[in-house]
């Protein structure tokens, strides 16, 4: 397919941190899709929780089944904007590969840990993933990702953090937090369809859960109508029996019309400002988006969601479970960084000997490695350094 001006070309990246030969048969961005779906990181998405935790059923998301949800939404929209699928693809498996144990309840933590210790935030951690912590090649440590990756796995930012990067990497991935400019329209493509796919699916998780019915779900215009669509389509579906079948086809019809709505809204919005490079994209407001309806629908969803159920009581339970391991497991590992596995604790030891009034040596390791546990291995861990089972 051909490319759109405004997208990402590989042949004209801005390259990797070091420098390689081209691979004779893959673009950088198809190279860098390979080495995300083949790292340790990844592969460790497959036990790592959205809402539900990882022992709380089979069926819900983990972390690996919502990255290769948004990067099928996402390559979607991309071929029919002209953008690049591969730089999408990458972006959006690559995109939660920082995330704690436990969700957003490990995450929340983990920064209350770190604070005074440089915080915790899991967009800049899936960086550090893929620039520092992956162990894989002889010449150096991560992943060695193009620029253009890197750039759309970075979606938030501290300024502190900003400038920090800044700091080691002049005009690099942080530039942009610091002097308002916008990353790719790949990258802003991937932020929204992580947006899409995390709502879609947190509606059926919650259903599915019996936390949320979807009788509640009447009560918001962009799912009822879609469901009411489902039924006049197909009459059937109104069945107790066939319950399932309606959520599953009140959801795809969502999920459509959400798609078509980005892309029109996104070519109104390409049309108007005319950019005819990726340059010109980084100097103008964000492009990439919902319509206005669409985005009014999606925010009560939003709001829907955590009020019905990210807060619901069983949810917000295991959650303050969830919180109690990683909090305790912080401690523990910075009074005795014995107890980590071998690498990490070696680190520790490593740094301490190169700056032995370092501050932050030992907490940031300790983070690194809690950050990287799955939801098991950190319940595991929990018990076997406290004797305690926290979870049933």
């Amino acid at each position: 397919m051909q490319l759109a001006p405004y997208a990402c070309d590989p042949a004209a990246s801005r390259g990797r941190r070091y420098p390689e030969a081209a691979a004779p048969t893959r673009t950088e961005f198809q190279r860098d899709r390979d080495r995300i779906v083949h790292s340790t990181a990844f592969r460790r998405l497959v036990y790592k929780t959205q809402v539900f935790l990882n022992h709380e059923g089979d069926l819900f998301r983990t972390r690996l089944t919502h990255s290769i949800e948004v990067a099928q939404l996402g390559r979607s929209i991309a071929r029919s904007l002209g953008l690049n699928e591969d730089l999408v693809e990458a972006i959006a498996l690559a995109h939660d590969l920082g995330h704690t144990p436990f969700g957003h309840a490990g995450q929340d933590t983990l920064n209350a840990c770190m604070q005074g210790s440089g915080g915790f935030e899991h967009n800049l951690q899936s960086l550090r993933v893929v620039d520092q912590l992956e162990e894989r090649y002889p010449e150096f440590d991560g992943l060695n990702l193009a620029f253009e990756t890197r750039e759309g796995i970075l979606k938030h930012c501290s300024r502190t953090n900003a400038q920090m990067i800044e700091a080691s990497e002049p005009d690099g991935v942080a530039n942009r937090f610091l002097y308002n400019r916008q990353p790719s329209l790949e990258a802003q493509l991937c932020n929204l369809a992580d947006e899409i796919a995390y709502n879609a699916h947190d509606v059926d998780d919650g259903v599915r859960s019996g936390l949320i019915s979807l009788e509640q779900l009447q009560e918001l215009p962009l799912v009822e109508g879609f469901r009411t669509q489902a039924l006049a389509s197909h009459p059937h579906l109104g069945a107790p029996l066939q319950a399932r079948r309606l959520l599953y086809e009140t959801i795809r019809l969502m999920l459509s019309a959400q798609v078509y709505d980005v892309i029109a809204a996104t070519r109104s919005a390409l049309e108007a400002a005319q950019p005819c490079s990726v340059q010109e994209v980084r100097g103008l407001p964000r492009l990439v988006q919902f319509s206005h309806p669409m985005r009014q629908q999606s925010e009560a969803l939003k709001a829907f969601l955590m009020d019905k159920l990210y807060r619901h009581p069983q949810v917000v339970g295991k959650r303050t479970l969830a919180q109690q391991v990683v909090e305790e497991l912080f401690a523990l590992y910075c009074e005795r960084p014995h107890e980590m596995q071998s690498g990490f604790a070696a680190r520790v030891v490593t740094l301490s000997s190169i700056d032995p009034g370092a501050p932050n040596a030992i907490p940031r390791v300790v983070a690194d490695y809690i950050a990287g546990m799955t939801d098991r291995f950190a319940m595991r861990e929990h018990q076997r350094l406290t004797g305690t089972i926290l979870f049933d």
